[in-house]
């Protein structure tokens, strides 16, 4: 395959369907996202067989826990993609939506129009579902989206991309709209974040290495997060049993994620209380603790424990291991999260509301949550209807993306006659 043509040509058909998508109604729009929503039901079991070819390649391959974890496609998962597509279709179409109209007192009227980004590149690993997440809100916000899966999910990618075609074809839509590129070349990804002609935006997910290349060599604009350090701070005036629930939870849940926490924070006044409890629970798991040395003091004698080095406060580790830190209190809490942090998601969990306050008004993360697990940071639990990616970034979107995060706004003016003196 000639890759650079092959590129090329996506970027044209893409640009050309991202004129259409812009027009397209809200009707249609629904209709293609449940049409597609219905047929990932429908052919739930041919998705799972095309999802088993790739587990087996995987494990082939030798593929680390955490990425086998985020390519499985169960049940469970499908039934979540489709009704992820069920809640976009369900959200208000933010496109045309006209905002802060307002005379002047010339006697025009301003305002600004909500519209699409146009074409958007999404560059991800091994999650075939993020096809059927991001086709489902680039077709809702109007853009035409170029789709380039990791190499490892290839043949579930495929057929998702098939039952999105045919949705978009019983609505009507440009099946151009949404395209998987059909390579596993890296060359294509070299190609895609270069095309400025037909991309107006990429969206990576993916592990670090892959982010930091198109950091270097895009010369698209991008939404993206590198990492996802997420803390929990046990504050002195939290309710215990909250606490061991939320910190077991945001690490155990899953550990191959973004927003799992990556280190525990623990009030001095209340770890000796909590902290044995907790190293139970991880112990049940078979979490590896990396304690600093108050921590390993009152951990003494518990298993899986190593004494924190200071490159532990800034590891994503995506596996069963967690940093643990005893502060003195918020003050230190607030430092340590500020200084480590990659702005991703961060948790207090606290009864007084004026630290509560605190900590959502000086904590820099594109997520802080007041006494719940760092988990719940998802455009899904967070009712975007599904999310493309998560922006650390501050400029255009940050946090989980979803409708609104796809669109920009143009300035519209409407005039009875006048002119300018």
């Amino acid at each position: 395959m000639d890759i650079v043509n092959y590129m090329q040509q996506v970027g044209e058909q893409a640009r050309v369907a991202s004129r259409l998508m812009a027009r397209a109604s809200s009707a249609q729009k629904n209709q293609a996202l449940r049409l597609i929503a219905a047929a990932i039901v429908r052919d739930a079991a041919l998705l799972q067989a095309a999802n088993e070819l790739d587990l087996e390649a995987a494990r082939t391959a030798g593929l680390e826990p955490a990425l086998l974890d985020r390519l499985t496609l169960s049940e469970k998962a499908i039934g979540t993609m489709a009704e992820g597509l069920e809640q976009i279709a369900s959200l208000a179409d933010p496109i045309g939506e006209i905002t802060d109209l307002k005379f002047r007192p010339s006697g025009i009227q301003v305002g600004q129009m909500r519209v699409p980004l146009g074409v958007i590149g999404i560059i991800y690993e091994a999650r075939p579902n993020v096809t059927a997440d991001a086709a489902g809100l680039c077709i809702k916000s109007g853009n035409a989206t170029i789709l380039r899966g990791g190499s490892e999910a290839i043949h579930c990618n495929k057929a998702l991309a098939l039952l999105v075609q045919e949705g978009l074809a019983g609505a009507g839509l440009p099946l151009h709209a949404v395209q998987v590129v059909e390579t596993t070349d890296r060359a294509a990804v070299g190609q895609l974040i270069t095309m400025p002609a037909y991309v107006d935006v990429i969206v990576p997910r993916g592990g670090k290495g892959l982010i930091e290349r198109l950091v270097r060599e895009s010369t698209v604009p991008m939404i993206k997060h590198l990492d996802g350090i997420c803390h929990v701070y046990i504050d002195d005036k939290a309710d215990l049993a909250k606490a061991a629930a939320i910190a077991f939870n945001a690490k155990c849940h899953r550990y191959g994620t973004c927003n799992t926490m990556e280190t525990l924070l623990l009030a001095r006044a209340v770890a000796p209380v909590i902290l044995p409890e907790l190293a139970r629970l991880y112990a049940q798991k078979q979490v590896e603790l990396r304690c600093d040395p108050e921590a390993l003091t009152l951990l003494s004698g518990y298993p899986h424990l190593l004494a924190a080095q200071e490159s532990d406060w800034s590891t994503e580790y995506l596996a069963p291991v967690l940093s643990i830190k005893v502060v003195d209190g918020l003050d230190e809490a607030i430092a340590h999260i500020n200084h480590y942090s990659s702005q991703h998601t961060d948790t207090i969990v606290s009864e007084d509301y004026s630290r509560a306050l605190r900590f959502l008004r000086e904590i820099d993360s594109s997520s802080v949550i007041v006494n719940a697990s760092t988990r719940f940071a998802d455009g899904f639990e967070f009712g975007l209807g599904a999310e493309i990616g998560v922006s650390t970034d501050k400029l255009h979107a940050r946090g989980p993306v979803g409708l609104n995060g796809l669109t920009s706004v143009k300035y519209v003016v409407f005039g009875h006659g006048e002119v300018r003196e």
